[in-house]
This record gives C-alpha cells, sequence and structure tokens, in this order.
C-alpha cells in the first residue's frame, strides 16, 4: 500500500500514513507533537509553532487526492506547505528538488556576479581557490540528494559550474566550456560530482566510518543468506523497487554509483 509521510521539520521525524488513513493521522498528530514538546521543555528547548512547516511528501497522483490543507500544531494551525528548508537543503513535495536547485543556482550567480570585479586582480590559482571556496561549496554541500533528478535540473547545476569556469580561465562568454577545461581545473562535472559523493558514502559505510542509518541500508552480498557469484566481488545486496523514487534511494543508488568508480 502507497503510503505518504508528513514532515516534522522540528524533531526530522516522519509520521507515515496510507492515503485512506489520512484524516486519522492528522489528528494524532498534535498528539505526537505534544511529546515533542514535552521532551523539548524537559531539556530546556521551546518548541515554535509558528517555525513550523507540515509537508506531504509523495508523487503527484498520491499527494493530489489529499484534502487536507491545514494541520493543528498545539495552539496553532498551519498550513500544508509546497517546499520546506532543512539543514539548507529545499525539499518540495514531489521531491523533484527544483526548489532546491533554484535556491542553489540563484545563490551561485550572485556570488559571482560579486567576484567578478575582483578577479581580474587576482592570479588564476586565487582565483580558483576563491571560485571553489565560494561557488564548488554549494554545487557540493548535500548534493547526493541530487541523484535521479531530471537532466534539465542538472543542466541549470551544470551551467553554473561553467561560468564558474569562464570566470577562472578569463573565457568569453559566448566560447564553450569543455570537458578538458574542467580536467585542467581538475573539476569533476556535476553528475560526476553527485555520482561520486554517492560513492564515497557507500565506501564510508562498508568501511564502518559512516552513521549507522546508513550502514543499515549497505549490506554485501556475501553477508546475505544467498550465496552468488557476486560474492567473491564484494558487491552491494540492492533491494527491489518499484518505482523511480525507489531508485533514487540510497540503498539502491550509492552501491551502482560505487561500481561506476571501482570499475
Amino acid at each position: 500500500m502507497k503510503k505518504t509521510p508528513v514532515r516534522r521539520r522540528l524533531s526530522d521525524l516522519p509520521v507515515t500514513s496510507p492515503v485512506s488513513a489520512v484524516h486519522s493521522a492528522v489528528e494524532q498528530f498534535p498528539r505526537c507533537l505534544q511529546d515533542v514538546e514535552a521532551w523539548m521543555s524537559a531539556s530546556c528547548l521551546r518548541l515554535n509553532p509558528s517555525k513550523t512547516v507540515v509537508l506531504w511528501l509523495g508523487s503527484r497522483h498520491i499527494i493530489d487526492k489529499l484534502d487536507v490543507n491545514e494541520v493543528q500544531v498545539l495552539s496553532s494551525t498551519v498550513k500544508v506547505g509546497s517546499s520546506a528548508r532543512d539543514l539548507g537543503v529545499v525539499v518540495d513535495s514531489r521531491l523533484t528538488m527544483s526548489d532546491h536547485v533554484a535556491s542553489v543556482c540563484r545563490s551561485a550567480y550572485y556570488y559571482l556576479r560579486q567576484i567578478r570585479p575582483t578577479v581580474q586582480s587576482l592570479t588564476v590559482d586565487a582565483a580558483k581557490t576563491l571560485v571553489q571556496a565560494c561557488i564548488a561549496r554549494r554545487l557540493d554541500y548535500c548534493n547526493a540528494v541530487l541523484h535521479g533528478i531530471t537532466d534539465n535540473q542538472l543542466q541549470r547545476l551544470q551551467s553554473v559550474q561553467n561560468a564558474a569556469a569562464r570566470l577562472v580561465t578569463r573565457t568569453g562568454r559566448c566560447e564553450h566550456i569543455t570537458r578538458s577545461v574542467l580536467r585542467e581545473l581538475h573539476w569533476l562535472p556535476v553528475r560526476r560530482r553527485v555520482e561520486f559523493k554517492m560513492a564515497a558514502l557507500v565506501f564510508k559505510t562498508l568501511n564502518g566510518l559512516a552513521p549507522p542509518y546508513l550502514v543499515d541500508d549497505c549490506n554485501l552480498v556475501s553477508d546475505d543468506i544467498r550465496r552468488l557469484r557476486s560474492a567473491v566481488s564484494f558487491a552491494c545486496a540492492l533491494p527491489r523497487t518499484r518505482t523511480r523514487l525507489g531508485d533514487r534511494s540510497f540503498a539502491v543508488a550509492g552501491p551502482r554509483c560505487l561500481e561506476l568508480f571501482a570499475g
């Protein structure tokens, strides 16, 4: 049965419910927040309903079936939003990450405009360091969540990197940035940066360097009950998925990215 979770930014714990039981889940939601408020009060913290964001997560045809537009949060009524910012990542209700990509591009282009007058008086190495500090870190921050997004969204981020490369190499706006230019700067393209981040997380997971919630998603085939030929290659066991969102999950996409770089 398909389920649609409600995301609570305060506790970062999703409340999951099937579409048919949404109303009962919404009725239980205030009681859950009361428990959270009691725990926060005991820890000398305060729960602020005015900064609470409630968000439905699911596919478009599931969200269209929902008729709940408001949720009671303690003494306040909060409207269900279409996106929420969590630790700097903008999550939209359909997990397309389009709002996050727009936010990254907007911030990156702003800093590119601020840096442009300064770059002319810097050496290439200094300009490269400045651009990496202001632009590359924004492209790399939490970029593992961008795996599996549409090519159009990835191209928007690639355009930001191309603009940064033009600024460092003093290339004209009309000149095309090829992979050889990025290779000279030792910059991976945006798609490869995302895949490398996923592969690095899986490598850390398999070597006991990742948090437990990631370790649970990666199991070697040799650890499985079934003994397969691929057990000798230390390949990860991939769970079966039926949706594109399932293919984007860390348990599925992570091991596949590791195979790209390990091969």
